[in-house]
């Protein structure tokens, strides 16, 4: 998919697109591209969303689900040797 700005420097983003990523954007750019990343309507509702179940869990539930997580994560390694 490709697009053109016109003369006043709009882009048009085509309705599909915003029907599945919204009407708002942050424009990231790089040296060698551009990005459009999707603004939630709610952002606070996003972020609520994202951490899904760790709103009811404590700092140190959190703590030990990574503590352990990480200690899998090195003994598969260790078996994989």
């Amino acid at each position: 998919m490709s697009a053109e700005t016109d003369r006043q420097g709009r882009l048009y983003i085509p309705k599909e697109v915003r029907a599945k990523y919204g009407e708002r954007y942050h424009i990231v750019t790089y040296e060698d591209r551009i990005e459009l990343i999707p603004v939630a309507d709610d952002p606070l509702a996003a972020v609520r969303e994202a951490a899904g179940g760790l709103r009811d869990a404590s700092v140190e539930e959190i703590r030990e689900d990574i503590e352990a997580e990480a200690k899998a994560e090195a003994q598969e390694k260790d078996a994989d040797r």
